[in-house]
């Protein structure tokens, strides 16, 4: 297997400094190019095709959000991972929306890096133990106040196995390896699930997954 060839985008030169020393440190990953706003990251991740980008939420001349559309449209394999300071679901769901597949907190960076560039280079989602928390209390206490049963429950066994998978990033032909079944069953699955629980892209599956504490 060849490097893992990473793209910084911060508008901080310190924070991408910090971030390339402890990227760096694992033989196999390379730090291909920094950025310091987020057209500039999106001009980079277009050109150089880096397997992850790290993105802040916070940057100038295009925010992190938006530079993530982009990135996924431009360079469709590259992972996005998403650095910010906010533990706040409605960001979360709009850095989804966008079409990242990490959310990492600037203030768990130092711990979970490495964890997090590892998952998202792989197809699997990320996100920091404190979002993950944050969310899945949220969750609960809303269906609390709407006194009303988690649709998961409805879900048979096989269908949960399928809804962890999807919700991992795998897509529906790795599914069926897994499972030993035919795409075209793990459609009809997928169908299924979506409809039991009223979600209507990936990127609900994956956020509900979250607040579910079916992955972090």
């Amino acid at each position: 297997m060849g490097q893992l060839r990473i793209l910084l985008a911060d508008d901080h030169t310190v924070v991408r400094q910090g971030l390339r020393k402890v990227l760096e440190e694992r033989p196999d990953w390379v730090v291909v190019a920094e950025a310091g706003n987020g057209r500039d990251a999106v001009k980079q991740a277009e050109e150089l095709k880096p397997d992850v980008a790290i993105l802040d939420v916070a940057m100038p001349l295009l925010n992190g959000i938006e530079a993530t559309r982009q990135i996924v449209k431009r360079s469709p394999g590259t992972r996005v991972l998403v650095l910010t300071m906010h533990a706040d679901e409605a960001y979360v769901n709009q850095i989804l929306k966008a079409g990242a597949t990490g959310y990492l907190l600037k203030d768990s960076a130092d711990v979970d890096l490495i964890q997090a560039v590892a998952a998202v280079s792989q197809g699997k989602s990320f996100f920091s133990p404190g979002v993950a928390r944050l969310m899945l209390d949220d969750y609960v206490r809303q269906l609390a106040d709407k006194g009303i049963t988690d649709r998961y429950e409805s879900l048979s066994e096989r269908e949960r196995e399928i809804f962890q998978l999807i919700a991992e990033g795998k897509a529906n032909k790795e599914i069926a390896i897994i499972l030993s079944i035919s795409p075209s069953t793990v459609e009809t699955h997928r169908a299924r699930i979506m409809e039991k629980l009223d979600l209507h892209s990936a990127a609900e599956i994956v956020l509900y997954a979250v607040r579910r504490g079916v992955i972090r």
